[in-house]
């Protein structure tokens, strides 16, 4: 097995710059997981493939304003802050330490007393982040910063002056920062969104509850390096990164249901995929409930799956972890079929981008 094995030629023009104009109105291809026969559908025709006892797990994470644009103070010079995630516990509402990123990183080393400072609609200075100190092991730079705010909280303040990240290949994007974040999300904990889930609406929620699909959540927070390829030829030396996850009570004891009764458990997006495939006790044979524990589950050909029997997916980066993952739900043939289908079918691809479902 070699990562060029997960490659594919992906048109620039295909890679979607804004979303669907009806969430559910986006197109969906439909595959089936062992033989690898393909449908082309619309998405909100998954109803279609879903049956009565069926559950839906999806990520309900919420994307951060997390992207932070200000200046350095003493200079004015324009600086960058992205958030990655809280580093320990906070101790107080308006200061806490977070894992950033920053540009220019070399203006703003820690131990020089560099301070960047974000302003509001106002004018005014609602936020500022002190870099001091590298964070241990950083593998892109990665350092501690210091926030605080003069506002009652740093939840309002980065309100007031963040901004939704979008991923590196979605230029310029100008519309509503809300159709990056599903109908459902809720905690504010990731980088990046949980994109299976955009193709959701409220209506089609209900419509599949109400023919009898079952819904539940877990949380993953989504890192960066969620759009990352894979630099190693052997993708087995890959060392995959690693996101916090949290899998409720609730959601395992439908589960449980649910193979009792004899329906299959659909996973909306990879995120949920990693959250159940990691709360898999092996010893006890079952999913156990999980609080925010770590996981650097890598799913690769050949990986067995234990909870999962669907997935509702987007297309991904060529090369990528979550190319591997789809491959080894399904194969690497099917799925490396499946692609070149959809591009010759002009396809929308990847975060913005139209569907998949591998049934």
């Amino acid at each position: 097995m070699k990562t060029s094995d997960f490659d594919y030629n992906l048109p620039e023009e295909l890679i979607a710059q804004e979303p669907a104009a009806e969430r559910d109105g986006c197109r969906l291809l439909v595959m089936d997981r062992a033989t690898g026969a393909l449908e082309d559908r619309v998405f909100r025709d998954i109803a279609e493939y879903l049956r009565p006892g069926d559950l839906l797990v999806a990520n309900e994470t919420r994307v951060m304003p997390a992207r932070l644009l200000g200046a350095k103070r003493g200079t004015g010079g324009a600086a960058e802050v992205f958030l990655l995630r809280q580093h320990g516990t906070p101790t107080e509402n308006r200061s806490a330490l977070w894992e950033v990123l920053v540009r220019p990183g070399k203006r703003l080393k820690p131990g020089t007393g560099a301070v960047v400072d974000f302003t509001d609609a106002e004018g005014n200075v609602a936020l500022s982040a002190e870099i001091v100190d590298w964070l241990p092991d950083a593998q892109k730079g990665e350092r501690l910063a210091r926030l605080t705010t003069p506002l009652p909280s740093l939840d309002e303040a980065l309100h007031a002056v963040g901004h939704t990240p979008l991923p590196p290949y979605i230029k310029d994007y100008a519309g509503d920062e809300e159709l990056y974040q599903t109908v459902y999300s809720r905690r504010e904990s990731s980088a990046a969104a949980p994109t299976a889930g955009l193709h959701f609406t409220p209506e089609l929620i209900e419509h599949l509850r109400d023919q009898g699909v079952r819904w539940e959540t877990v949380e993953l927070e989504v890192g960066l390096d969620t759009f990352r390829i894979v630099d190693e030829d052997d993708p087995e030396k890959h060392v995959i990164h690693t996101e916090f996850y949290t899998v409720p009570e609730r959601t395992v004891a439908a589960i449980s249901e649910t193979r009792e009764r004899g329906g299959r458990v659909v996973a909306v997006g990879t995120t949920s995929v990693r959250s159940l495939e990691s709360a898999w006790d092996a010893e006890a044979g079952a999913v156990t409930p999980r609080e925010r524990e770590a996981t650097s589950l890598y799913l690769l050909p050949g990986s067995e799956f234990h909870v999962v029997d669907a997935l509702v997916t987007n297309f991904h980066v060529p090369r990528s972890t979550l190319m591997m993952l789809v491959s080894a739900f399904s194969t690497r043939e099917h799925i490396m079929a499946a692609y070149p289908h959809a591009i010759a079918e002009r396809y929308r691809m990847l975060s913005f981008g139209d569907a998949m479902f591998i049934c």
